[in-house]
This record gives C-alpha cells, sequence and structure tokens, in this order.
C-alpha cells in the first residue's frame, strides 16, 4: 500500500527550474526597486534639516533685527548712512543690504558650523527705493511728507544644494501720527 499524504499526487511535489528562475526574477526586480526607493529618501534626507536651519538662522536675524529702534538715535532719521560694523547697527535700517556668507551672530561673529549658509536682508522703503510700497493692513507710509510708519524687512536664507527660506516681517513706528506728522520722522 502506497502511503502519500492526502490530496498530494505524485507530480505535485516540488517546483520546475523554470518556475524558480521565474520566481527568483520577479522577488529580484522587486528588491531592485525598494532599495531604489530606499537609496532616493536616503540621499534627501538631509534635505528637511538644511531647510529647518536655514528657517532657524532666518528667525534669529529677524529677531535680531525686530528688537532694534525703529529710528536711529544719534541721526533722528530711520535710514541714515549704514555703520561700518555689526556691532553699530542700532536701528532697523541699519541691516538694508547686509549680506554675510556664513551666518553670523550678533556681533559679527562668524558661526563655523554655518558657513554652508547666505544671509541676505532687505529693508524697504529704503533710500536707494524711497517710495517703496509699504502696507500692513492699513498702516502705511506717507510719502508726500516723508513720513515714514512702516518697515518692511525680508531674510533670504539660501543653505546647501540651492534651498533657500524667505523670512518676512514688518516693524512699526506706533508714535508716529499720519496726517499730523506728531512724532513722526523721515526716511533720510
Amino acid at each position: 500500500m502506497n502511503m502519500r499524504p492526502i490530496g498530494i499526487h505524485p507530480r505535485q511535489c516540488g517546483m520546475t527550474l523554470v518556475e524558480l528562475i521565474i520566481s527568483i526574477a520577479i522577488i529580484g526586480i522587486a528588491v531592485a526597486g525598494v532599495l531604489g526607493v530606499m537609496n532616493a529618501t536616503t540621499m534627501r534626507s538631509a534635505d528637511p534639516m538644511v531647510r529647518e536651519q536655514a528657517q532657524l538662522i532666518a528667525e534669529a536675524y529677524m529677531e535680531e533685527i525686530s528688537l532694534k529702534a525703529f529710528v536711529d538715535p544719534s541721526a533722528n532719521t530711520i535710514c541714515p548712512a549704514v555703520p561700518a560694523a555689526r556691532t553699530d547697527y542700532n536701528n532697523v535700517c541699519d541691516y538694508r543690504g547686509l549680506t554675510d556668507t556664513g551666518a553670523r551672530d550678533q556681533f559679527g561673529t562668524a558661526i563655523p558650523a554655518l558657513a554652508d549658509y547666505t544671509v541676505n536682508v532687505t529693508v524697504s522703503p529704503s533710500p536707494a527705493d524711497p517710495t517703496a510700497a509699504v502696507d500692513l493692513n492699513g498702516v502705511a507710509n506717507d510719502y508726500v511728507n516723508n513720513w515714514i510708519r512702516v518697515l518692511r524687512v525680508d531674510v533670504t536664507v539660501t543653505g546647501p544644494n540651492g534651498t533657500s527660506t524667505v523670512l518676512t516681517g514688518y516693524r512699526t513706528d506706533y508714535d508716529c501720527v499720519i496726517g499730523t506728522g506728531v512724532n513722526c520722522s523721515p526716511l533720510i
């Protein structure tokens, strides 16, 4: 008497060589696809960190700028000549045109770990473009009388691989009363 398990016929006990080769080829293609996705993910895994670092650098510059006076305390104008040293910056408009290759602290000292980042700051309006339209929810400048009430600050940080982050902020002169000119200062 032949003792075979129930339901198994003699020809169903294994795989043919053709079936084995086909299954190896299919598994190989699937593994190659998965490894390709993992490779692409690994190559881009640093991009979020670079973008986050650029955002943090932009926020640090914006905070430094926003904490400065609106009106230059020594010249009693908003945008006098830019001081030579960053340690002498004492108002928002002093930062106009600032370009740092490699992020720097508030004293202008380079931060070696952030040498791959470039920071550009623009302030509007400025003496280069004295009538640049700046409006913050209805708070606007009176260019006819040269009374400036709102400054727009743009901090652009460019990092490795060309990643770029732009942070925009506004600084206002709350003491300036447009229409009367009380406590208003000229741009230059």
